[in-house]
This record gives structure tokens, sequence and C-alpha cells, in this order.
């Protein structure tokens, strides 16, 4: 099943219009939805991680006609998210955590066959430490917030292409205009203005106008800090998925050190490094009023001094306090001080040039001192304003080109730089898989037969050391009542088939020497009661039990001392019926009970009894074979103890009297 048709995405389970809207912003939603790869899904505006591997997770599932639940107890259930849980932990990314959710306990033998060849690729993985702290830096790329540029907008005549262009460069502020006039009204207020319709070609505007009626199919000349912002944002994500392909010695979908490159030019807010005449440009725009005012000092000092030292009809020091008054000034300095006065502007208009490096903008700098002649000296307002507005235009219109050359580069980059990153995030999938297996000692389970067969398995839910639990054989098909002493195992041994039909059929490796399985269409684990229920509780189980005999589907029941929930008299009475029911289905099941021979005993049909037998006590504490032994009823606890009491007894007496109640 594939998503072709926009609607067919509606027809996943938790995929409404609205969502499904969100999806179709992608590039390739129905191919994400395929391959299940919650990075290009969570990247759909409004979908998190969570949210994407629950879609993928449910797209698998419609893809493979995977209906039906396979989990269908609580406890099954509860057993399902310790497997997955144990195989998140040895994730190095939270993506990768989320993506593991993707993988089901599943009765499609497509999705099994699916799961099973991944599984297999990751297995061959070699974990390494310097491949999981470089994906500690690695997240999938997501996209910039809030871009918004000022120093630019877009104009036009049209209220469909006004309405058209609001969308497609929310970026920028467009504008709805009359005429050539508004334009050139807008250009007076922009650094660049950029016409959209193709009738003002030709228009002379003074300002950056330019005419560009192409510009949405090339988004990222009108709008470059678009590529920019992305990947200012998700350099460090970027660098660290090259980093890890390069650990791990896979082929990158770039050239590594281009985009390393192109990154370098990269500041952290989207700007453009590394441009000297722009660097110049910017420190300008910036310094410039104090670089007035110090031109101002540099003439006005200089013109004191050439005051107070000259030697005129009006002593230095009468003419200075006049002309601080400001009586006859103009006249006063043209008359005796022009020489002095002419070099002390050209003082400020040197410094005011050589501090900013104007460049071009020299000649204008200059007349920002005026020749007439006052003191104290003083800037031309209307000129600094006029330079700032030039110099501001000019760093604008650097800087954009700038942008407009990295962001060629960059856009081109931006879908294998999003394929190198999915890479290195599926890496960690399939590392973490690797690292279950080979911590766990796991193997692939085979899938024939009836039933089940388990040699060499080792439950790592276990609450010791991995490498202290006991291996167990075990294999059962048709039915079985598994007996055994008190904390000899009967639980673990259940909770280890469980999770070996769990993670067989997620597609994962089982921990053990080797397994086979039935492909069962569902897992029914009844735990262990919390005590006697009362009649309603009772009840309710019953009927649960009663649908779980009906029809003809492969099951696997696993039950945990059902006799808790009433009367151990009735209790014996009523596994038996159901263990008659179930021998007469296609269900494979083990009831885990003490009431082991008296169940054989009311059943109607040859009851197999596998027991857990305890060989004896070692200084109080009891010693197991854990694998349990077919068609044995295993001995009691208490009839252990006695029989060691009769052991120390010699001939005759009570424990040995005791014994053969047994």
């Amino acid at each position: 099943m594939r998503y072709r048709h926009p609607m067919d995405m509606e027809s996943i389970p938790g995929v409404g219009a609205k969502t499904a809207d969100r999806l179709r912003d992608l590039d390739d939603p129905e191919g994400a939805l395929d391959r299940g790869d919650v990075a290009a899904l969570a990247r759909a505006p409004g979908i998190s991680d969570g949210r994407a591997a629950r879609i993928a997770r449910n797209a698998i599932r419609a893809r493979h006609g995977d209906d039906g639940d396979f989990l269908a107890t609580d406890r099954a259930r509860e057993l399902y998210r310790d497997a997955l849980a144990l195989v998140q932990e040895r994730a190095v990314t939270d993506y990768a955590e989320k993506r593991l959710e993707t993988f089901y306990p599943s009765a499609s033998a497509s999705r099994i066959e699916e799961a099973r060849a991944f599984t297999e690729r990751a297995m061959e993985r070699e974990p390494d430490s310097a491949v999981a702290e470089a994906l500690a830096d690695v997240a999938p790329l997501s996209p910039p917030r809030d871009v918004r540029v000022r120093d630019r907008c877009l104009a036009t005549t049209d209220a469909e292409t006004f309405a058209r262009a609001q969308e497609a460069f929310s970026e920028l502020s467009v504008e709805l205009v009359d005429d050539a006039r508004d334009l050139a009204e807008l250009a007076r207020g922009y650094a660049t203005v950029v016409a959209l319709d193709e009738a003002f070609a030709g228009v002379d505007v003074e300002g950056d106008v330019r005419v560009e009626p192409d510009a949405f199919d090339d988004p990222e000349s009108v709008v470059p800090e678009r590529p920019l912002a992305f990947f200012a944002r998700n350099r460090d994500r970027i660098r660290a998925a090259a980093r890890v392909h390069d650990a791990a010695g896979l082929d990158a979908p770039l050239d590594i050190e281009a985009v390393d490159g192109a990154l370098a030019r990269l500041t952290e807010d989207g700007a453009v490094a590394d441009d000297p005449e722009l660097d110049r440009l910017s420190v300008a725009v910036d310094d410039l009023d104090a670089a007035v005012s110090m031109a101002e000092s540099v003439a006005n000092d200089r013109l004191r001094e050439a005051i107070e030292e000259r030697d005129v009809t009006i002593e230095g020091a009468d003419l200075l306090s006049l002309v601080e008054r400001g009586a006859g000034v103009d006249s006063l300095l043209d008359r005796e001080l022009a020489d002095e006065y002419a070099a002390a502007v050209d003082a400020a208009r040197d410094h005011l040039v050589d501090a900013l490096d104007l460049g071009d903008h020299a000649t204008l700098a200059r007349t920002a001192f005026p020749d007439e002649p006052t003191f104290p000296v003083e800037s031309d307002d209307r000129v600094v304003s006029k330079l700032r507005e030039e110099l501001t235009a000019a760093r604008d219109r650097r800087a954009t080109r700038l942008k407009r050359e990295l962001a060629a580069t960059l856009a081109d980059l931006r879908e294998p730089a999003a394929d190198l990153v999915d890479a290195a995030l599926e890496l960690d999938v399939e590392l973490a898989v690797a690292r279950f297996a080979r911590e766990f000692d796991c193997t692939m389970p085979t899938f024939a037969g009836d039933g089940f067969e388990i040699e060499g398995g080792r439950s790592p839910l276990l609450d010791v050391p991995f490498d202290a639990v006991d291996p167990v054989d075990y294999g059962v098909s048709g039915v079985a009542v598994l007996s055994g002493v008190n904390s000899g195992g009967k639980t673990s041994t259940l909770d280890l088939v469980g999770l070996v039909a769990v993670l067989g059929q997620m597609g994962f490796p089982v921990p053990a020497e080797s397994a086979r399985l039935e492909r069962f269409e569902a897992l029914h684990y009844q735990a262990k009661s919390q005590g006697t229920l009362d009649a309603g509780a009772f009840e309710s189980t019953l009927r649960e039990f009663g649908g779980l005999v009906a029809g003809d589907a492969r099951r696997l029941v696993l039950v945990d001392e059902l006799e808790s929930i009433t009367e151990p008299g009735a209790s014996a009475l009523i596994i038996a019926g159901i263990l008659e029911a179930l021998s007469e289905s296609d269900s494979t099941a083990v009831f885990v009970s003490h009431l082991a021979g008296e169940i054989r005993d009311a059943a109607d049909i040859d009851v197999t009894v596998d027991g857990i037998e305890a060989v004896g006590l070692d200084d109080g504490e009891l010693v197991v074979n854990r694998s349990p032994r077919k068609d044995h009823l295993a001995r009691s606890t208490p009839e252990l103890i006695v029989e060691k009491l009769a052991d120390s007894e010699g001939d005759g007496g009570f424990y040995r009297d005791l014994l053969g109640k047994f």
C-alpha cells in the first residue's frame, strides 16, 4: 500500500485532515511514510518526533494490512515496553529512541520480514566509541525561527500576486503599488526593492530596484537569508553528522570539505563572515557618529592652538575670548585665520576619511565640514545623514550580494545535508540494535513449526547482572502446565518466553543461543493476580478466557498462577477446563501453577506437566535447575525441606513419616 493520492494519507489511523495538510508540506511525504522516516515526517510543521513516530508506525501497519492487536493484555503490553526500553537505552540520540518506537510485535509476515532485514543489517554494525561521541551532537535538522528581512521588500500592482507573494515570502514585507512613483517612494525606504511585475522592466527609478517576475521560481535569490538561516541553525548538527560518517567509514552524500568551508563563512545569526569589504562598511556605519565627533575635536583643537598663537592686532587671548562669545567669528576667522581654518578643516576631513576607511565615499564625507569659517567647527548634519544612508545602502547591498552567492552554494547542499544527518541518525538506530544484540548475546530466531523452542535463553529483565543469569532451555507445542518450587524461576521463565515472542515478532534478535517460534497472531499474558478476586472480577476473567478459546487464531497464551483468583479446588477445575478448550484450538499455552497435579487429575485430556526442579538445599538456599524438565511434576519446597530433615534423623522418625505423605 502506497500513499500516492493526497487523500490516502487520511486513511492512516491518527492522520486527520489538518495533519495530512501539514505532511503535504514535505518534499516527499509518501516516501517518508513508506520508509517510516521519522526524521523526515518530523520536519512537517507542528509534528514532533513522538508524533512522527506514531504516524510512521500507523503507516507501516496500514501498508502491511496489520490491523490486529498482537499485544492482547496489559502484561503483554508491559513486556513490549520493557523490551523496547532495553533497545532504546542503547541509543545515543533522542531521535533514535523515537524511531525505535516504529518497531512493534506484528502478526504480519511481510512486516516481520521487513523488520528482520533491517535488524540483520544492523547486527553487522560494529559499535564504536568515536561514532557514539559524534552522534551525541546529531539531531534532526530543524527550520529556523522567525526569519525577518527588513532592508528589502517586494512590490506588485496585482492583488493576486500580492497574496501569493505574502504566502511564498513570509520573511519580507510585500507592498501593493500603483505605479513607478510608488516604487520610487519604496526605494527611498528600503535598500532593495524587488518588483514582481514585468511591466516595471525598463522603468528608471532612483535606488536599488530589481525587476524579477520569476522570483517565485528562485526564492533563494530573493531571500538568501532563508537557506542561510537554515544552515546557521543546523551547522553544528551537520558537522556532527559529518564526523559520524568519518568515524563510521560511511560514504557521505556530499563533499564534506565543501560544505564545511561554506559553513565556515556563515555566522551564528546567518550573516556572511570574513569579507573585508563588508566588514569595512559595517564598521563605517557603526562608528560614523563617533568618527564625526572626533573629527570635530581634531579641527577645533588645531584652531584653538592657532588662535592662541596667532600674532594679530588683537591679542590672541582676547581674540579667543571674543570668538568664543560669538562676536564676529566669521569675519575674524576669514580675515585673520583663513589658512589656519582651512588646515583645521582639512585635518577633520582627513581624520573622518581615514578613521572609517571610506574609499568611494570619501568625496561626500569631505563635504561634511563646510569651507565657510565657523568656531567651534561643526559638521553638516544633512551631509552626515546622507553619508550614513549611502554607507548603510552600500553595506546592505554588499551583504545581500554575498548572501546570494553563499545561499546559491548552500541551497544545492540542503538536500544532501539532510541526507547526511538522516543517515547518521539511522545509523544510531542500527547501532542501538547492534549493542542490544551484543550485550545480551542475542540471535535471530527462526519461524517454523508449532509453538516455541528456546535454547540457552537468558532474560535481561531480571534484577541481576546479565552474566549471572542462568540459561534456560524450554519448548512447548500445544498446552502445558509449568510447575516448580517457589522462587525457582517459573515466572521468569514465562517472562523469557513472552520476551522472546515479542522481540522475535518485532523482527529483533532474541536473548538466546537459538530460538524457534511459530508466527503467533496474538500474545495473551495473564499476570499473577494480587489476591482472590471478587465475584464481578472473577466473572470478567472467565469471560476473557471464554473469548480466548473461541476461534482458530494462533495465539501464545501465558498464564501465571491463575489459581489465585479463587479457591484452590475450584481453580484446578477451571484451569483444567481452559486447557482442554485451548488444546483443541491453534493456541500454544503455558500455565504456571502450584496445582499442577490437581489440574492433571481434573482434566479429561493428557495434560503435559513440566517442572522447574529444585535439586536440593545449600545453606538454606534452593539449588535449582532453571531449565524446565519435560513431563515432570516438580517437587515443592516443603517436600525438599522435609526430605532434608528426614535424611538427618536416620531410620524411622517423624520426618520420614511426614515425607511419606508427599
